[in-house]
């Protein structure tokens, strides 16, 4: 079963030997050349790519004239400072970038989703099934749903925006956890097999799993690589992952003790409580980040108001081959 968990993992390996490499991480290391190869690739057309190079070179700090394929790249782009500008005197703006960072990631395994994940034929167990076969057909319903809904929301990030897809998904988790709890309560206070508290149980995890997946599930990775100037972005979407892997570890080891202490259906109620936060901290503290290029960010964050111009949404949104999810990320003056 473990040896199955290799296949994936080899051609993964093996396809990620074709993805371009970032064409901002090509310009801050004074590789413009292969920059604008691969900008020509992944941008619609040539004007396109042309100004999307150009945006890159300003936020490197490259002059415009610089048109070789190897430039000196000045040394105030190569990260020194980084740590001190990012945590120890951070402006208003960057400091609201890394909370929202380490929020939307603490958050999102705060949401229980890894119990769901390791722990689930225990739920099952509880939810009244104990047989191998069904077992084993419930943990494959979940993972095709939340494979299903992940694929959907690849298509959805761009045309509903991070805001509503975000809040609506987390607003489906609490309804989805209290329900699941409310299920297994019922079982557990039961002596016999109640086969509405059984079904209703089911239903609630797979919709659980639905709607972190719609949005909970890739939006932290999304929102972290938009948000950040070009200069700290590598250390804050690093911090905000520290965060997300300390808080899974956490989350997975204590799920055994919380039922033990609360019950399993208690675990559930505690979760959708967190996720209830969660909803509030998204709604206070995320802006809407799409269509927005990365001078926008400078002023989006730091002041907790959403009170951009109405037209500042039509920026056209291109897919730039680099992991920022259809945006034209700029980097901050």
């Amino acid at each position: 079963m473990l040896g199955v968990g290799a296949v994936p993992t080899v051609i993964l390996a093996s396809v990620v030997l074709w993805v371009p490499e970032s064409p901002r991480w090509l310009v801050m290391q004074g590789r413009l050349g292969d920059a604008k190869r691969v900008l020509d690739k992944t941008s619609d057309s040539v004007e396109e790519a042309q100004i999307r190079l150009a945006d890159i070179k300003e936020a490197a700090g490259i002059p415009e004239n610089l048109t070789d394929d190897i430039v000196q790249v000045p040394k105030h782009s190569h990260g020194e400072g980084v740590w001190k500008e990012l945590i120890v005197h951070p402006t208003p703006s960057v400091r609201h970038m890394l909370i929202a960072s380490v929020g939307i990631h603490f958050f999102q395994q705060c949401s229980g989703i890894n119990s769901v994940v390791l722990y689930s034929p225990k739920i099952f167990e509880k939810a009244g099934i104990t047989s191998p076969n069904d077992m084993l057909l419930a943990t494959l319903a979940v993972g095709f749903t939340k494979i299903m809904l992940i694929s959907v929301a690849t298509f959805l990030f761009d045309k509903m925006g991070r805001r509503p897809l975000l809040l609506s998904s987390v607003a489906g988790m609490i309804f989805s956890l209290a329900t699941l709890g409310f299920g297994l309560k019922v079982i557990d206070h039961s002596d016999h097999k109640i086969t509405w508290a059984v079904g209703l149980s089911m239903a609630m995890l797979l919709a659980f799993e639905a709607f972190y997946s719609i949005g909970m599930g890739p939006s932290p990775v999304v929102y972290s690589s938009e948000i950040f100037p070009l200069k700290l972005r590598a250390q804050g979407t690093s911090i905000g992952m520290a965060v997300n892997r300390m808080t899974s570890w956490v989350i997975s080891m204590t799920f055994i003790s919380l039922y033990k202490g609360i019950t399993i259906g208690g675990v559930f109620f505690l979760y959708a409580g967190v996720a209830l936060v969660s909803w509030v901290f998204f709604y206070y503290v995320l802006p809407e980040t799409r269509g927005r290029t990365l001078e926008d960010m400078e002023g989006l964050f730091g002041n907790f108001k959403w009170n951009f111009p109405k037209n500042g949404n039509n920026n056209k949104e291109v897919s730039n081959g680099d992991g920022s999810n259809g945006q034209v990320q700029l980097g901050s003056k």
